[in-house]
């Protein structure tokens, strides 16, 4: 990396850090709020209610239900969810103005460029006897100050849909997007980056693991992208210590643009889970993959033995650790065949103390490419953290690391490497009891050796800083039958 990448991104890690941990710690709670009702209204009112959901009370770590992802799913561990006593649905909207130093076709710019995101949010809670349905939904467009960029859509979506019966649990989980740029760093913290109301009236749902979502931190990939990655996961309670949790995630990448790789990749696993303790568990897990790149030869196949372990204190700390042999099986162009043997690795860890919380992920092993390479070995770290700034604002941090490398032995070994760095931090506040308002600052730094490159994914090494702006109100929720 050249001297003035690295002095930006020194910059860019220093001055959110500096911003973060220089202002003192919040001792008091939130503002108090409008005193609750002392009976909530009847089940299928279309009035909004002011009691029995989660942003009505300050939730306390005792109450929350524990969180029960397979340690051998796909799932990523939560601290638990709030007690609800209704089902309900919450409309909202969302203004997002993102300034920023380049357009998003990675082209240089004389001037910094203004994008203004006009969003419609949902978010939706129905809870029945032996199921629940999560929602949390973001549509809309935005126009640009870039005539290089122009106008688009804007869409989000992570859904749960859980059943259970007796020993049996089903899920059917989707996370969906349609954005004009990586979805990797985008939004920088803010609501721009995630799907759904803002705060706590957004039901949690576990989010899919890394290595189950389409790979997009290669920012040399251009213009408006399709992802998604759908998932069954089946787990079955052999006795009151040991569970087994098979899956199944259809994953896709598709550019409208041309230039890049669209590809698609089928993942199943079987794991085994065993409860050593109330708060530990082990488990072992295989998974295979299978990654195909329409209008190309080259394919691959994936296979990997996990051993896994998870620690959860509800509330409290959320964790997941996995490692194993990883055996990659290679189709070229000229129908030959290549094997390769790695490690495939990952984390997950979520914290909560008095006045914040911290989270982290990491992963290692075989990805899609990006829509730059045809299949690719990649790290993925990411990492956030907020807290109370007083009695109103709240800060956090965030910064995220990626590096991408052809598979060894592909048709593209040994000639290009990615590495891509964003950091930022921000701050936010609620405005009265159904708005709120953030502002962020993120950059993004790349550095992309790529000996023998042609075309757009050439564009090797950038610093991209973006400033956003978030402001989201709400109703109060609609109660649901």
């Amino acid at each position: 990396m050249s001297m003035v990448a690295n002095k930006a991104l020194l910059t860019i890690l220093i001055l959110p850090c500096a911003l973060f941990l220089a202002v003192r710690p919040l001792c008091a709670q939130e503002e108090s709020q409008t005193p609750l009702e002392s009976k909530p209204k009847p089940a299928g009112a279309s009035t909004p209610l002011t009691t029995g959901f989660p942003q009505d009370q300050e939730v306390d770590n005792n109450s929350l239900t524990p969180d029960s992802t397979p340690l051998t799913g796909v799932q990523t561990p939560t601290l638990g969810t709030p007690p609800v006593e209704h089902s309900y649905w919450v409309p909202g909207i969302q203004w997002s103005g993102s300034v920023q130093s380049n357009s998003y076709n990675q082209t240089p710019s004389s001037g910094w460029i203004m994008n203004n995101y006009v969003i419609g949010n949902l978010s939706l809670l129905q809870v029945w006897r032996h199921s629940q349905l999560s929602v949390n939904y973001s549509g809309g467009g935005y126009f640009s100050s870039d005539s290089a960029g122009g106008n688009g859509a804007y869409q989000q979506l992570a859904l749960s849909q859980t059943f259970q019966w007796n020993r049996w649990l089903v899920q059917f989980l989707d996370e969906f997007s349609y954005l004009p740029a990586s979805a990797f760093g985008f939004g920088g913290g803010t609501g721009l980056g995630l799907p759904g109301t803002s705060g706590s009236l957004g039901p949690v749902i576990p989010g899919i693991g890394s290595s189950y979502l389409p790979n997009q931190s290669i920012y040399s990939a251009i213009g408006n992208r399709y992802s998604n990655a759908s998932t069954v996961q089946v787990t079955y309670q052999t006795s009151p210590r040991g569970s087994i949790t098979l899956s199944g995630t259809y994953g896709l990448l598709n550019f409208v643009e041309a230039g890049n790789y669209d590809n698609y990749t089928a993942t199943g696993t079987a794991g085994y889970n065993y409860s050593l303790t109330r708060k530990d568990t082990i488990g072992v897990f295989y998974r295979f993959s299978a990654y195909h790149y329409p209008d190309q030869a080259e394919a691959y196949g994936d296979q990997s033995v996990n051993l896994a372990y998870g620690r959860k204190l509800t509330g409290r700390l959320g964790l997941q650790l996995y490692a194993g042999p990883d055996f990659t099986h290679s189709r070229g162009t000229l129908n030959t065949n290549s094997r390769t043997i790695t490690v495939n690795a990952g984390a997950n860890l979520s914290l909560s103390f008095k006045n914040g919380g911290f989270f982290a992920g990491y992963s290692h092993g075989v990805s899609g490419g990006s829509g730059i390479l045809i299949g690719a070995s990649s790290d993925f770290l990411n990492f956030g953290a907020n807290r109370k700034l007083g009695r109103i604002w709240s800060g956090q941090i965030n910064g995220g690391y990626s590096h991408n490398a052809p598979i060894s032995n592909g048709p593209q070994a040994n000639s290009q490497t990615y590495n891509t760095w964003n950091a930022g931090g921000g701050v936010n506040r609620p405005i009265g009891r159904n708005a709120s308002f953030a502002i962020a600052y993120n950059a993004t730094v790349t550095n992309y050796a790529l000996a023998g490159c042609v075309g757009n994914a050439c564009s090797s090494n950038q610093t991209l800083s973006y400033i956003t702006i978030n402001f989201q109100w709400h109703t109060r929720p609609f109660v649901l039958p």
